[in-house]
């Protein structure tokens, strides 16, 4: 199971902060073993400023033997941003939800499909792998849930297209397992699972109940955001944060699945962070301290009555 660590992307979005402290995040969390990483958007920086300067972090994170770098893009000119600046893969921010569509990127879901069209063209010939995102694909931010029935036009569409790696994102938090479960079902009819990517929001709690499900059907990858940190221009005021990485990084590997992330380094990572970017932040781990191995002794907690 692969952890991606989107906190870069998801977080700073929404709450600016200089170019040194994203790169000493990353520093950090390479540190603690992290090796995938959605870093930036080269989207347009009157819809989201505080990612203008995703070429600079590009430029600026050493490249260590493992390390993946992607990032999101709203059109061909931001592809050609993302290749140029040396991303491993972009994911295209395509919504299921009409209204968040227009509001996120500026054109309808239809005309995204178009737009993307045009980029798989352009990235057949470069060294660069294009994905889509499927942003609210279990219903959301105002609507009702969405099923599986739902996803198989849109599945069909994007393979007519050439798109085979997808992130199934669960924007706002509706999907407990059995939801969770359903549509990615659905979604491996047409993709293997090393070509998928679920993300969840964890606005209502029920993220980290999705994880073991996700690995018994083989999902290749899972995003998390570190100290459960995140947001959007675009829903101000709202929580918008994913699945905490260091609570998922325990739950793995207390479950027998391997991560390769040393889960103390992680909650410095997730207590600098909290601090460093005044972001609202999540998680379990990071207050209670790690579940102790053999030889080691629990911290002690103290309460406020």
């Amino acid at each position: 199971m692969r952890i991606r660590e989107i906190a870069p992307r998801l977080t700073f979005q929404d709450h600016r902060v200089p170019t040194e402290v994203k790169l000493e995040l990353v520093r950090r969390l390479t540190g603690a073993g992290v090796r995938s990483f959605e870093l930036s958007s080269f989207v347009r920086p009157d819809l989201v400023p505080g990612l203008a300067d995703a070429a600079e972090v590009f430029a600026g994170v050493r490249r260590i033997p493992g390390l993946t770098l992607d990032c999101c893009v709203g059109n061909v000119r931001g592809l050609a941003r993302a290749a140029d600046a040396g991303a491993d893969s972009a994911y295209f921010l395509l919504s299921a939800d009409e209204q968040f569509a227009r509001a996120n990127i500026g054109r309808s879901t239809e005309d995204s499909l178009a737009e993307l069209g045009r980029m798989a063209a352009f990235a057949a010939d470069r060294e660069i792998v294009l994905g889509t995102y499927v942003i609210f694909a279990w219903g959301g931010p105002t609507g009702p849930a969405r099923g599986a029935d739902e996803l198989e036009p849109l599945a069909r569409r994007l393979l007519d297209l050439g798109v085979d790696h997808w992130i199934l994102a669960d924007s706002s938090g509706y999907a407990a397992p059995p939801q969770i479960r359903a549509l990615v079902e659905a979604a491996l009819v047409h993709i293997p699972g090393r070509q998928l990517t679920v993300q969840i929001h964890d606005g209502r709690g029920m993220g980290l109940a999705a994880l073991p499900a996700l690995v018994e059907l083989g999902v290749g990858t899972i995003d998390t955001s570190l100290a459960g940190s995140g947001g959007h221009p675009a829903m101000p005021g709202t929580q918008g944060g994913g699945v905490c990485t260091e609570d998922a990084v325990q739950l793995l590997e207390l479950s027998g699945v391997p991560t390769g992330i040393d889960l103390p380094r992680l909650v410095d990572a997730a207590n600098w962070l909290a601090g460093e970017a005044g972001a609202p932040a999540k998680g379990f781990v990071r207050h209670a301290g790690p579940v102790p191995v053999a030889g080691e002794s629990a911290r002690p907690l103290s309460f406020t009555w």
